[in-house]
């Protein structure tokens, strides 16, 4: 049997390239996943907080979008590379929190990953074209209950914020609208646009810019971008789903280099390159967490989400 000191040696030999590792870290290019198309929300504000991260670190940070299945695609790439601070996921926390628990075909755990710091907080919206006859959430409400499965909303994938939010409405309404997968909120809007939906659920930043008509927003209070539009929960539904997320790093990642990386991204999520990104995708003030706060948050949402995936219908 090997001594104590004998494996107290062991281990700080170990230790030794890992602690050089994190001395050297970053020596090369790193890679920031984003799970989703080019152009969504948590695409602009990858490359935003890319730019303050590689100010402070020394070395470029590029964005990689991979998208397919929801984010699992993407999530699935940086869960399997190696733990060394070169791939990282920047996601929202349902990779973390719904999909392990609602699917099968992740090929990931929850665990897979470790926090570095959140940076974005989203809220979801119902949205229409602008000549629909829904001036309201009542319209809606209305002429869905007089046709009961007339109606079809499009969302940016299966178990994703805007479809759960969308269905845990439904629940509370007692309404059937047909819900049609897209990937990603683009193809949502384009879809809206182009007449082949009737309604879109979709995360408030993607309808910046659009010429569409928002018939409520889920959150707790209405939205500094969007004084005239009422809450959902105003409207008679209590229903305020929101959607946060930020940079994560697979599991295993050394301590030492998750410390640095937490460290820049506090600067970088504060930068002024990045709070432009978080004004124009709706961002709240407050959208900054750290990588405690954040984990903390994590290990809630998963326990919420189990318990709204526990009463939804299966896929």
């Amino acid at each position: 049997m090997k001594s104590l000191s004998a494996l107290t040696l062991a281990a700080t030999a170990l230790s030794v390239p890992f602690a050089a590792q994190a001395q050297d870290y970053p020596s090369r290019i790193v890679q920031i996943v984003n799970p989703y198309q080019a152009g969504s929300t948590t695409d602009v504000l990858a490359r935003g907080i890319a730019v303050g991260m590689a100010s402070r670190l020394g070395q470029q940070f590029v964005v990689i979008n991979r998208p397919g299945a929801g984010g699992t695609v993407g999530a699935l790439s940086v869960a399997r590379a190696e733990p060394d601070g070169y791939t990282l996921l920047f996601a929202p926390a349902l990779i973390v929190s719904v999909y392990p628990a609602a699917r099968t075909d992740t090929g990931y755990d929850a665990d897979a990953f470790v926090p570095v710091c959140q940076t974005f907080e989203n809220a979801m919206a119902l949205a229409v074209r602008p000549d629909s006859p829904f001036k309201s959430l009542a319209d809606l409400v209305q002429a869905a209950r007089e046709k009961p499965d007339a109606l079809n909303y499009g969302h940016q994938g299966p178990n994703t914020i805007p479809h759960l939010a969308m269905e845990e409405f439904l629940d509370t309404a007692k309404l059937k609208i047909a819900g049609i997968p897209f990937r990603g909120d683009p193809a949502v809007m384009t879809e809206l646009l182009g007449g082949r939906i009737d309604v879109a659920a979709v995360v408030l930043g993607s309808v910046t810019g659009q010429n569409i008509r928002v018939l409520g927003i889920f959150a707790e209070a209405r939205h500094g971008a969007f004084p005239d539009v009422p809450t959902v929960k105003e409207q008679g539904f209590d229903v305020s789903p929101t959607s946060f997320g930020g940079l994560l790093a697979p599991a295993r990642t050394p301590p030492a280099i998750v410390d640095k990386l937490s460290a820049a991204c506090a600067g970088a999520a504060k930068d002024e390159a990045y709070a432009v990104s978080a004004q124009r995708a709706n961002q709240p003030a407050n959208y900054y967490a750290d990588r405690d706060a954040f984990r903390t948050r994590l290990q809630r949402d998963i326990e919420v989400k189990k318990r709204l995936l526990a009463r939804l219908p299966k896929e």
